[in-house]
């Protein structure tokens, strides 16, 4: 993506969080230990499954230790540069760089929602089709699924993010958000706009109400299948692990939604930073104790690693 901004505006401010010196820094701490505790689960959770041969093995969890992955991946396009702000008075950050992080985490949010959509597929294949589940989900499949969702979410907003780019910006080089989000550098661009914000919009409506439907009409076929075929011990067994992904769907979808399907959904800035915050910076911290650190498998995985570490 090469930005073409016919204005000469070299850099933008990230107005970030307008409060004062000493809320900056609670807030500073704050996200610091967020973050750092958020890469330490995630990194946990891989290391767990690639060094348990059992876990190793099980579709589910190739798919988790690569959400794990994605995760934090996402909150790494957004959260350091976020802390850095916060240590200086002015929210600085050039031209391209303010394209590069709104380009990477559009795409890392894209990939996000095709993969709540492989997960939920995973769902319904072992729940739904039992016996044909270990030659349709083989280690092969889980990883080409895997690689599928990081091109195809590449791929997604690429057109519009290089659109966006290439508009002029006559006035204010300040946004207000403590990211480069689409709403925000759109609100700065010069008339005529072009095709920039119509593509953007179909580009997001199609990508989060399209996975958004797949993943509610899994979750949907799942529970009929639990209701009218399984014993009651098994039934509330599954209604228990696809209670954890329906929590994070919830989590993830409910906030992305408000901010980008709603019609002026970014209208309000102290919403747009809470609910933006939420999504990017906290739920990715939750993910990893709702899918893997209350489950037992996970649970046995370290204790079994702890007891090799403790034999060697």
């Amino acid at each position: 993506m090469d930005p073409a901004n016919g204005t000469g505006v070299e850099e933008f401010i990230l107005l970030g969080f307008e409060v004062g010196q000493q809320k900056r820094f609670l807030l500073l701490v704050f996200f610091t230990v967020l973050y750092a505790l958020t890469l330490a689960e995630n990194l946990t959770i891989i290391t767990l499954v690639v060094l348990d041969t059992h876990l190793a093995r099980l579709p589910m969890y190739i798919l988790l230790s690569n959400f794990s992955w994605l995760e934090m991946c996402y909150v790494s396009a957004t959260v350091p540069r976020m802390l850095f702000d916060l240590t200086s008075p002015h929210g600085v950050i050039s031209f391209p760089n303010c394209f590069i992080q709104f380009y990477v985490f559009f795409a890392l949010g894209s990939t996000e929602c095709f993969y709540l959509s492989a997960m939920a597929l995973d769902r319904y294949l072992a729940i739904c089709h039992p016996l044909r589940y270990p030659q349709i989900m083989s280690p092969n499949s889980c990883y080409g699924l895997v690689g599928s969702c990081w091109v195809i979410g590449f791929l997604w907003y690429l057109v519009p993010a290089v659109l966006i780019s290439r508009l002029s910006f006559c006035s204010s080089n300040v946004i207000d958000h403590f990211l480069c989000d689409a709403g925000p550098i759109l609100s700065l661009a010069c008339p005529p706009l072009g095709a920039a914000p119509v593509v953007s919009q179909f580009c997001l409506n199609a990508l989060i109400i399209g996975n958004m439907f797949f993943v509610v009409l899994s979750y949907s076929v799942v529970v009929n299948t639990l209701m009218k075929t399984s014993s009651q011990g098994s039934r509330m067994k599954a209604f228990s692990t696809i209670s954890f992904h329906l929590l994070v769907v919830t989590l993830f979808y409910g906030s992305v939604a408000g901010m980008y399907l709603i019609p002026g959904g970014e209208s309000q800035s102290a919403i747009t930073k809470a609910v933006t915050l939420f999504y990017t910076a906290v739920t990715p911290f939750l993910n990893p104790m709702i899918y893997c650190l209350r489950n037992d498998q996970v649970k046995e995985a370290l204790v079994r690693l702890l007891k090799r570490k403790g034999a060697v």
